[in-house]
């Protein structure tokens, strides 16, 4: 039997390894043809819709109203040095209760709590049995006079209040308070479609 150098049987086993995965490469391509042929990949786009009612004051029930009249309290109760922008929140409870909280902001950001989870987790840590009913959001900008369209949760705040609405047993109503105009959304789902909601 010959003997092959040192140097020889490197080269084969490499021309081996090259020529098997040139064999893969073309089998792998062969079997994606046949099963694009035979079963083809069907891409759609799924649309999401959020429905969202804008209304005037005016037209908001008695409860609403009160709702919103306390998230603009709450927005001068606000602390917020770093940003100027002000945040109020305004939950009513299956109790009755009606809870509010601002934005807190510190130095180091991060530490910093939105409305939204102000409110929230007091709500959650005082009246425990109670469940979440609706919930208003107001805020007034950097030169102190509130914002003109409404401004949504941010996702944290987001992921926090559907934690609340999971615990309910059933839709949140979401009212977004701008001066020009009053958003209302059915639901903290409607805010956050696609959510992380099971664990």
């Amino acid at each position: 039997m010959p003997k092959f150098c040192f140097l020889c049987q490197i080269y084969f086993i490499c021309a081996l390894e090259s020529s098997l995965r040139f064999i893969s490469h073309r089998l792998l391509a062969i079997i994606d043809h046949l099963i694009i042929t035979h079963h083809p990949r069907i891409m759609k786009n799924v649309d999401i819709i959020v429905k969202i009612l804008a209304a005037d004051y005016s037209e908001l029930s008695p409860a609403q109203q009160q709702l919103v009249d306390l998230a603009r309290e709450a927005t001068l109760r606000s602390y917020a040095p770093y940003s100027q922008f002000h945040v109020g929140a305004a939950i009513l409870l299956s109790d009755g209760n009606i809870v509010t909280g601002a934005n807190q902001e510190n130095a180091a950001f991060p530490s910093s709590t939105c409305a939204e989870r102000t409110a929230c987790y007091y709500a959650g840590a005082n009246h425990p049995d109670a469940r979440f009913e609706k919930i208003a959001i107001a805020a007034r900008g950097t030169d102190g006079n509130e914002v003109d369209q409404p401004v949504p949760p941010c996702g944290a705040c987001r992921q926090a209040l559907l934690e609340y609405e999971k615990l309910a047993g059933h839709d949140v109503e979401v009212i977004l308070v701008g001066r020009s105009s009053i958003f209302i959304l059915p639901s903290v789902s409607s805010l956050l479609p696609l959510s992380f909601s099971q664990f």
